[in-house]
Order: C-alpha cells, then structure tokens, then sequence
C-alpha cells in the first residue's frame, strides 16, 4: 500500500473511502432498478459518482499518478454536467 507514515495511511484510507463511494453508486442504481422493475438512473446515482470521484482525483493528484488523474477528471465534468442537466430539466425537484 505505500505507507511510510500516518499521513500516507490517512491517504489511503481517504482514497479508500472514494472508492467506497464510487462503488456505491452502482449499488444505489441497482437498488432503484430492482425496485422500478426497470432499468433507472436515480439523481443519487450522479451524486455518488460526484463524490467519489472527486476524492478519488484529490488521492490521484496527491500520488501524482497521470494515467488515474486524466480518468478521473473527464468523470467528474461528466458527473457535473449530469446534475447540471437534471437541475435545468426540474426533474431533482
């Protein structure tokens, strides 16, 4: 795991964390489509995705790792612009 020091077990639990979240959001649109007898993608699904996403490119920056940093942003505009689009259409409401 390269953890050398506190601060670096703090990183990974952090990035962790993200993954945790980000993996969430599959579960939260699985949930929803079991449930619609359907498939769906809930609003909390691009919340998840925005959230894990943005800590998963805050411990990608922090590993200064170009290939994860690169993925990561493009999701995170990506995620942005799908609330965005849900927010403008009313459908959060």
């Amino acid at each position: 795991m390269h953890v050398d020091n506190r601060a670096e077990l703090l990183w990974v639990a952090f990035g962790l964390f993200g993954q945790l979240m980000f993996t969430g959001r599959f579960l939260v649109q699985w949930i929803a489509s079991e449930k619609a007898k359907r498939s769906v993608v809930p609003v909390m699904f691009w919340y998840f995705s925005l959230a894990g996403g943005v800590i998963l490119l805050s411990y990608a920056i922090y590993r200064k790792d170009p290939v994860f940093i690169l993925g990561q942003s493009l999701g995170v505009f990506i995620y942005l612009r799908n609330l965005w689009l849900i927010r403008q259409s009313g459908e959060a409401a």
